[in-house]
């Protein structure tokens, strides 16, 4: 599996091999990439617990960094490092609220795992950019599908009291949340790169 590298870089192969599980490290991670995984997911942890109220109307819609966290793992280690930081960074929520967690995680993994795949075919700008575009497709498809289906089970509402929330509330406020996710991960994508060639 590739690991975060552009064509302008000119370490790909020291990346390649500073971060394989090839045979390198005889079929298991380096301490490395071992230590780097645990980097991100104790950000997302941390960052999980920053909640800033995006929409007046709606001070319960929270937004926090964590996505961002979650979709630079997919750029720089590819869909295993998403879906561990997606998963794992939610890990401590499962005991206050596990549905919500639940939910949050699948969002996570719908932004971050289509900007893996993509990448890891495409290590371009243009690349970057499309899995960041698809994958707010995806995730906010999995936003409204789960406040649809996992909101009434915990919030004490119907589907149909949710449903009319969609457009005035939920559909701008997943906007802009992925908005500014998709910004933030463009604008630091490679900035990371760098720092974690070194």
């Amino acid at each position: 599996m590739s690991v975060f590298s552009h064509p302008d870089s000119t370490s790909t192969n020291q990346v390649s091999s500073s971060h394989s599980t090839g045979t390198a490290d005889r079929g298991r991670w380096s301490t490395q990439r071992i230590a780097m995984y645990a980097l991100f997911v104790a950000l997302a942890m941390a960052v999980s617990f920053i909640e800033i109220p995006l929409m007046p109307a709606a001070p319960w819609l929270k937004y926090d960094p964590s996505g961002i966290v979650c979709i630079l793992a997919g750029f720089a280690f590819g869909p295993s490092g998403a879906v561990i930081v997606s998963v794992l960074g939610f890990v401590p929520h499962l005991f206050v609220n596990p549905l919500g967690a639940v939910m949050a995680i699948l969002v996570a993994l719908g932004y971050s795992l289509p900007v893996a795949f993509i990448y890891r075919k495409r290590p371009t700008r243009a690349g970057a950019l499309t899995g960041i575009l698809f994958g707010a497709a995806v995730a906010l498809v999995a936003a409204i599908v789960g406040n649809l289906f996992i909101t009434p089970l915990y919030a004490h509402m119907s589907m149909q009291q949710v449903a009319s929330m969609i457009v005035p509330i939920l559909l701008p406020f997943n906007l802009l949340k992925f908005v500014i996710n998709g910004v933030v991960s463009f604008l630091c994508y490679r900035p990371v790169c760098k720092l974690l060639t070194r």
